[in-house]
């Protein structure tokens, strides 16, 4: 009597796994770079109220979704290149890693719809269609960061449903130009980079902190916010300085992050780049939120930041 393998680690994984790992398969202080999409799509919009709180919720639990699909995806890939990772290490099974990741895509959608109704589910459902898309099918292809820019892009315009979209489609292109140059690094992680990728995100970033630090029409896009806003019309008003700050932030720190690797492509700091990248955006955020006058909200936004990178020392973001 022959007896037969047993399923490996990649698959069997524990019945029950502890709330540790679901939190590390699911990157969840990397959440902290999410709710800031949506309120740069709210604060451009001028619509900054109960209902974009709502939607920063659905924006989390869909972006939680989409890692803990990204793991299932790569399950056995990371056995051979990241064996630590929960799945193959067998400390959260494939199975339950995909049903977390179904579920919390189905509450997403849930909260999106109670918070911004149809208008909301009319861009949620893209939203995590386009999530479960790179996931699947786009993330080791030509086409991977401009699916995953999307994803962020359709974010911002997530958090303008309940104003006029259309306002936040600078803001949206924004957050889609850092998230391509964040991507283009992190399919490097592994195997390091050569001098021109990073050379290439870097200018990206130097037009991205550009664009965010642009004065815009902050009284007329925040008209109706509920946050305190900033009228004045003087060159050195409130609204034109703090933009330029935050923006220069984000600029410095994922910046230099990138410079690093440009003069040594090796993977760690490529990884370290990529953790700049994602830790350093809601600066980027509250650069785009201030700019849209809602100087008080930007600055907690990019509150966010130093937070995150404090986090990411104990959890990944990658």
């Amino acid at each position: 009597m022959t007896s037969r393998p047993g399923p490996s680690a990649v698959e069997r994984g524990p019945d029950r796994p502890r709330l540790a790992d679901l939190v590390e398969l699911v990157r969840a202080p990397a959440a902290l770079s999410v709710p800031g999409d949506v309120l740069a799509g709210a604060a451009a919009a001028g619509r900054v109220g109960p209902a974009a709180a709502g939607l920063a919720g659905a924006s989390v639990l869909l972006y939680w979704a989409g890692m803990a699909a990204n793991d299932w995806a790569d399950r056995r890939l990371d056995a051979r290149e990241r064996p630590e990772r929960p799945i193959p290490s067998g400390r959260v099974s494939a199975g339950t890693a995909l049903g977390l990741s179904v579920g919390l895509t189905a509450a997403g959608l849930a909260v999106a719809g109670l918070a911004g109704g149809r208008r909301a589910l009319a861009v949620a459902a893209p939203l995590a269609a386009t999530v479960w898309a790179y996931d699947l099918a786009a993330k080791n292809t030509a086409a991977g960061p401009a699916v995953m820019a999307a994803c962020r892009g359709l974010d911002v315009l997530l958090g303008a449903t309940p104003g006029r979209p259309a306002r936040a489609v600078p803001a949206a292109i924004t957050v889609a130009a850092h998230t391509w140059t964040v991507t283009a690094l992190s399919r490097r992680e592994v195997a390091g980079a050569d001098r021109r990728l990073p050379l290439v995100t870097l200018a990206g970033t130097a037009a991205v902190a550009a664009a965010a630090a642009r004065p815009g029409g902050p009284a007329r896009a925040a008209r109706r916010s509920s946050w305190p806003t900033d009228r004045s019309t003087g060159p050195v008003g409130w609204s034109t300085v703090l933009p330029v700050a935050l923006a220069g932030w984000y600029a410095a720190q994922y910046g230099a992050a990138q410079a690093r690797v440009a003069a040594e492509p090796v993977a760690s700091r490529v990884r370290a780049a990529v953790g700049a990248g994602i830790t350093g955006l809601p600066a980027l955020q509250g650069a785009l939120v201030a700019r849209a006058g809602a100087g008080l909200l930007g600055l907690a936004v990019a509150a966010a930041a130093p937070l995150g990178r404090r986090l990411a020392r104990k959890i990944s973001p990658t």
